[in-house]
């Protein structure tokens, strides 16, 4: 059965029948949060308008335009701004990870040898019958076994 909304090409190509043309697939990587992705375009805007004006004072200084000095002193001037735009990039991303917190994904084999060294002492500690150091303090503490002297 062909679907009502099929285009005449869908139809004589016999591609009426899939899916549309939009399928949706989860993201590989989470949304940069909003603050960063502003400062992100912002970098990015910059950064193309001061490769556009370094191009064009180039070409100037090319065809001997009285124009050249004056675009090569703005592209000095508009490298330093887009050098700003990267540094504001990374800066606002350290600064929401630090208020925000991050996802830890460890980076190395070390903590997961770690945590097995730590379970292995725990059920060791356990087969051998050795109380917590907490709970033997509590327990010498008084003949009575009170925790409290009230």
């Amino acid at each position: 059965m062909e679907d009502p909304r099929a285009v005449g090409s869908d139809v004589a190509m016999g591609t009426a029948d899939r899916n549309g043309l939009w399928v949706e697939e989860p993201a590989r990587r989470r949304r940069m949060p909003d603050p960063v992705r502003t400062s992100a375009v912002r970098a990015v805007l910059i950064v193309a308008l001061t490769l556009i004006q370094a191009m064009i004072a180039v070409f100037c200084t090319l065809t001997d335009s009285w124009l050249a000095f004056p675009m090569v002193l703005s592209s000095v001037g508009s490298t330093v701004v887009a050098t700003w735009g990267v540094l504001d990039v990374w800066i606002t991303r350290q600064v929401w990870n630090q208020r925000h917190g991050v996802v830890s994904v460890p980076a190395s084999t070390a903590r997961q040898l770690r945590k097995e060294r730590r379970r292995a002492r725990r059920a060791a500690r356990s087969r051998r019958g050795v109380a917590r150091p907490d709970s033997v303090n509590i327990r010498r503490r008084g003949r009575s076994r009170q925790l409290t002297h009230t």
